[in-house]
């Protein structure tokens, strides 16, 4: 496969079993060249679930394989969701290790769960969240920023469209979406291409083509590629039809962080 994966978890994050030995044993496997850890660090339930220490195993476990898969370059990162709900926990987190990687997130938008837990059909009008969703995008890269790559951007279509089918017109959201890239592209930030969506009932790419290629018409440049793997079957998986995405797309290239600077691969 020769290609990185940027986003995945172990039994770190709380919705994972699987040891970070295993999912690295699959990654080599696979013939995948870096594997970056990336467990969940939820930052507004940061005391509650003590991501804190979850963190620092993840870290610990994951340095601890370095150099015992042959080719296979194993690197350090967090997945960091809502810092600005709490970002004396999120500087906290950041200060505590030296990450190789860090992407920035948000599940859940203030005063709500998890969009994986909500009920859309209970919803009179779905497009108000996605609004306030994109609108905390927004103050993620542009007031918060101390990330490497915006995850998912897409992610609360996960379960509106494919979990609910529910339909949304995007086009309501292009003018800040519009302003999410600009902003990334001045701070010289990455956007993911999470493939997570392929496998399941939403059956795309994290952001899908149409938002992958006005990136590039905006002069994005930078993008890292993840599995977003909890389990060691799915390493890897959709990272070679993303990777053709991004080639139709424009791109050559695909970031890899090590110390949290990019070193790019040919795509």
């Amino acid at each position: 496969m020769n290609l990185p994966d940027s986003h995945t978890h172990t039994l770190f994050s709380p919705d994972s079993e699987e040891p970070v030995e295993s999912l690295c044993a699959a990654a080599a496997e696979k013939g995948i060249s870096h594997l970056t850890i990336t467990d969940h660090c939820e930052c507004n339930e940061f005391e509650k679930d003590s991501y804190g220490e979850r963190i620092d195993g993840s870290f610990a476990a994951a340095k601890a394989q370095q150099g015992a898969f042959g080719d296979l370059q194993i690197l350090c990162g967090v997945e960091l969701a809502q810092p600005m709900q709490n970002p004396e926990a999120a500087r906290k987190l950041l200060s505590s290790h030296a990450f190789d990687f860090v992407l920035g997130s948000i599940h859940a938008i203030r005063g709500e769960q998890d969009f994986y837990f909500l009920d859309y059909t209970a919803m009179d009008d779905p497009c108000a969240l996605l609004d306030r969703y994109f609108e905390e995008e927004l103050e993620l890269v542009r007031d918060w920023g101390d990330f490497d790559s915006l995850a998912h951007l897409t992610y609360p279509l996960r379960y509106l469209m494919g979990e609910y089918g529910v339909s949304v017109d995007l086009r309501r959201f292009s003018g800040i979406v519009d302003d999410i890239f600009r902003t990334l592209i001045r701070s010289g930030r990455a956007l993911e291409v999470n493939t997570s969506g392929l496998r399941q009932k939403i059956g795309k790419l994290l952001p899908d083509r149409e938002y992958l290629q006005r990136y590039r018409e905006l002069g994005g440049k930078l993008v890292t590629i993840g599995s977003d793997a909890h389990r060691g079957a799915d390493v890897g998986t959709g990272l070679e039809e993303g990777a053709a995405m991004l080639r139709a797309c424009g791109f050559s290239e695909i970031a890899v962080y090590e110390k949290r600077v990019p070193r790019l691969l040919p795509l």
